[in-house]
């Protein structure tokens, strides 16, 4: 890791260094924010005792980062848009994730200080969105174009979605567990259980679900929103050390030669469906142009980036061969190269067969780059692990006794549980991002729709209000931020 600190000057080295801070007080700041969610059922209702509670989900969160992949990590990075990623090491690159950092913290710091349970997914979208609007002002481009906006929509809708899903599914699951276990014991509160049965613990079985439902939901919260870290490091390496971290130098001669093969593949793929796709990407038109010196993506110079890329890659070996200048042009063709091929997959006259094969062709074209050292995964974990360990009371309390009008009973804590870690477990099999605030929070208030507790109102609109003001005071921050820092430092 300290390695990548020699040979900069002194003021890239603070940079980065500040750059790294950010982003794991961003993960830090993420692990107190929400993991209180994960563990607010089995603390309420004193299935476990609260800091054995957070040590463990610290543990399973942990873990969740080390296992979950970076599907959802280069997600999140791809909401920026393609001629921003490509032209990351760049002074504005590095004011783009400072931008996009302090918004996302202060908004995070903000809403746990007052105990609402916000979501740092939102708020981490939000400033990406409104940097890449910002981004599109100063640099007149249109706006449609300042952002990934497909992407934006898809991680939108699982946004929206998964706590609607939460809600329904966690009422149904309560009201099964109605159904089949209508014993009292299933459906006390803490509090009735302590007056009544003189107990301070769930009963067993009640207990072991609680338990295993909480360190799931740690677990997939670790996997899902520790890589959104991930992909924010990842974008600091490649802005301040391009030469060490735009490509996976620990790619094997294998890997380097399945990206070549991918390429070729690929410019067959095209020729192949020469009818469909001549006039969208110039085909045989550019064949001897030249790429532009300011590098930008554009279908129609598809062509020129694949014969570029096959030549800077013909007879290497292994990138640690190549010189900076080269290995910053290959990621920059791979990427305009996936970017192209995405959106010739969307397409409305290409058969669903040639979708599949563009789609397994864009995987290998971008597999040395969509990479993340193991140190980042590891210090991310850590952020995260050890800030769920702190700062989970505020939430805790109200989860368990401001959603409803009612304390929550054992059976509405399993339904909801069960619930998020299975939703989340699915997104992340998806490589989205959602929020586990919004997921349990939801679930909880299905719970309590179900079991005709009646919900605070109070409780509910603050929830909401945060859902509602997260998206655009994000954006909002991190475009304002990104828009002064690059006047003044751009």
């Amino acid at each position: 890791m300290f390695e990548l600190f020699s040979g900069l000057d002194a003021w890239l080295a603070l940079s980065l260094a500040l750059a790294l801070l950010f982003v794991l007080t961003f993960e830090f700041i993420n692990g107190f924010h929400d993991t209180a969610n994960a563990v607010a059922t089995v603390i309420y209702t004193k299935a476990m005792p609260p800091n054995l509670a957070v040590i463990m989900s610290g543990i399973f969160n942990f873990l969740g980062v080390l296992l979950g992949g970076v599907g959802v990590a280069y997600a999140i990075v791809h909401l920026l848009p393609v001629e921003l990623l490509i032209n990351v090491n760049t002074s504005r690159g590095l004011i783009m994730v400072f931008s996009l950092l302090a918004a996302a913290i202060t908004w995070n710091l903000g809403t746990w200080y007052f105990g609402i349970p916000a979501s740092s997914s939102h708020t981490l979208i939000g400033s990406i969105l409104g940097v890449g609007l910002a981004n599109a002002l100063l640099t007149d481009i249109p706006l449609g174009d300042g952002v990934n906006w497909q992407k934006a929509i898809d991680i939108g809708l699982s946004l929206v979605f998964s706590p609607v899903a939460g809600f329904v599914v966690a009422a149904l699951l309560f009201l099964a567990l109605k159904y089949w276990m209508p014993t009292p014991k299933v459906h006390s509160t803490p509090v009735v259980r302590k007056e009544t049965k003189g107990k301070n613990k769930p009963p067993f079985w009640n207990r072991l679900v609680l338990i295993v439902s909480a360190m799931a939901v740690s677990f997939v919260h670790g996997s899902n929103d520790g890589q959104k870290g991930i992909g924010l490091i990842m974008l600091v390496l490649i802005g301040i050390v391009p030469a060490k971290f735009v490509l996976d130098l620990n790619s094997t001669t294998y890997q380097i030669s399945r990206t070549r093969d991918a390429a070729v593949h690929l410019g067959e793929f095209y020729q192949r469906n020469a009818p469909t796709l001549s006039e969208y990407l110039a085909l045989g038109q550019a064949a001897n142009t030249e790429l532009p010196k300011q590098f930008r993506c554009d279908p129609k110079l598809t062509e020129p980036t694949i014969n570029g890329l096959l030549r800077t890659l013909d007879g290497v070996n292994d990138y640690r061969d190549l010189n900076e200048e080269a290995r910053i042009d290959i990621r920059r063709y791979l990427l305009c190269l996936d970017d192209s091929a995405k959106k010739v997959g969307k397409l409305p006259d290409l058969p669903a067969r040639e979708k599949a094969d563009l789609d397994k062709l864009r995987k290998d074209l971008t597999a040395t780059t969509e990479y993340a050292p193991f140190w980042v995964i590891l210090a991310v974990a850590l952020a995260l692990g050890i800030g769920t360990m702190v700062g989970w009371k505020r939430v805790v309390k109200t989860v368990g006794e401001k959603i409803g009008k009612q304390g929550m009973t054992y059976a509405q804590g399993m339904s909801a549980q069960i619930t998020a870690a299975c939703a989340i477990g699915l997104a992340n099999v998806y490589s989205l991002p959602v929020s586990t605030t919004h997921v349990l929070s939801s679930g909880v208030a299905g719970t309590m729709v179900a079991n005709r507790s009646g919900l605070q109102g109070s409780t509910i609109s603050n929830i909401l209000l945060a859902w509602v003001l997260t998206l655009p005071t994000s954006m909002a921050l991190a475009a304002g931020l990104f828009y002064v820092s690059t006047l003044i430092f751009g």
